[in-house]
């Protein structure tokens, strides 16, 4: 291997939310389950024993249900914040392996790392060392894909999740060219990451339908029929890396907190419970990046697909004096703005919330006539918000009456587990 040789792997946890759930019921193993979306709609994970039942990927639930009952399929809510702390910890075991400086965590079940600055190791055996880990500390099944690229890694770690032959880790690197040539050869090009499924018509039609095609093809000549993305993916399928790891140390510009309604709201106290639920969502996030918020656009709207309704569809902005990070400030002045966004008759399918006008909070110098004082009071009450939502949970302690149980408007999870990493979901001995 040459010293300057770029070398990157994608580790990928394997049906990732229906693994969270095993973890903590392990007598679902070897049995059918599936994970739903948000208000139960659609099927988002399967474990391999529902893919063979034929239950395919976003297909709807009720398009299954018979199915599921007719071969006994467990069936769960998706529950985020227990994923949400499984991953945390899946990319805290990289990082005892590696450099976080190497790391990118690319969504909730996946991480590139670059290891370019390890090639002298053996990356098979760090790499299977990595599998197993994860497996024996978070009983996570992964797979690891290694190549000369971003797209090679993610492409070998798909060529690893179907084929038993490589035991969960496939290495480009180690193969030789016809070996290569020839997986390559047998998977559609619409496989490859950031092609797409409109780009791989078109590629279709120009003949190009495998990796190999692609990778073969001209990068030029596909860069002024497409775009320089496209010329981009062909010369990393051929090895030279132009996708480099993000580290999100870039701030956000936004941060937004929205979802669907469990049932349709008609009701401005249940329009306003749903706006300040999400609102403290936004604030947790935007607190947990040291950020301040100088501008608030909340809205809602109606289902754009009802027929029987004309599509209504309003916001609000809302400027702040002073940045602000505090939630009891912002639900305050949220509020006054409620009864603009409601209207009679409206049968409000989603509303959300959105932080712009972001800013570090370390940075930031506040003017010279702000009572600070005020300020200070302000975050000392949000500490003990915080304080008691990190120990107790979020659901022990919220402003208004949003946290509350059998809430109309809350998103409908009907097959929700508990999250075993809070207090109420923790489990007993017997249990």
């Amino acid at each position: 291997m040459k010293a300057l040789e770029q070398v990157f792997a994608l580790i990928d946890i394997n049906n990732c939310y229906v693994s969270c759930e095993r973890l903590f019921q392990p007598h679902l193993n070897h049995r059918p389950v599936v994970v739903l979306s948000n208000n139960d709609g659609c099927v988002v994970s399967r474990s391999e024993e529902a893919k063979r039942l034929g239950i395919k990927m976003a297909v709807p639930f009720y398009q299954v249900q018979e199915l599921i009952q007719q071969h006994d399929v467990a069936v769960f809510s998706s529950n985020y914040a227990l994923y949400a702390e499984m991953s945390r910890r899946f990319n805290n075991i990289i990082q005892e392996f590696v450099s976080a400086k190497d790391v990118e965590i690319y969504s909730i079940d996946e991480t590139f790392i670059e290891l370019s600055s390890y090639s002298q190791r053996d990356l098979n055996a760090l790499a299977q060392e990595i599998k197993t880990t994860l497996w024996k500390w978070l009983a996570l099944p992964v797979c690891v894909g290694i190549g000369q690229s971003k797209t090679e890694a993610k492409l070998a770690n798909h060529l690893a999740k179907r084929n038993r032959y490589f035991n969960g880790v496939c290495n480009l690197l180690d193969m030789d060219l016809c070996s290569k040539e020839a997986l390559f050869q047998h998977i559609d090009a619409a496989e490859v990451w950031g092609v797409g499924r409109k780009n791989a018509k078109k590629l279709q039609s120009l003949g190009i339908r495998s990796v190999f095609d692609l990778a073969t093809s001209n990068p030029d000549q596909m860069e002024r029929q497409f775009s320089i993305l496209m010329k981009k993916t062909i010369l990393e399928l051929t090895g030279t890396a132009c996708i480099e790891l993000e580290h999100n140390t870039v701030s956000k510009q936004q941060i937004i907190s929205s979802r669907s309604f469990g049932q349709r709201v008609t009701d401005i106290h249940a329009l306003s419970e749903a706006l300040s639920d999400y609102l403290q969502s936004a604030v947790q996030r935007l607190r947990a990046e040291k950020s301040l918020c100088g501008c608030m656009i909340i809205f809602a709207q109606s289902n754009r697909f009802d027929p029987r309704q004309v599509f209504y569809n309003q916001s609000v902005t809302i400027a702040f004096n002073e940045p602000t990070d505090s939630a009891l400030l912002m639900n305050k002045a949220m509020m006054k703005h409620v009864t603009t966004l409601f209207q009679e008759g409206i049968a409000f399918k989603k509303c959300g919330v959105i932080l712009t006008g972001l800013e570090p909070k370390q940075s930031y110098i506040h003017d010279l006539l702000t009572d600070t004082d005020a300020i200070e009071k302000q975050e000392q009450l949000q500490q003990v918000l915080d304080t008691v939502k990190n120990k107790f949970g979020v659901q022990k302690l919220a402003i208004g009456a949003c946290k509350l149980q059998g809430r109309t408007w809350a998103m409908q999870r009907s097959h929700l587990s508990p999250n075993y990493f809070s207090w109420e979901g923790l489990l007993a001995l017997g249990d």
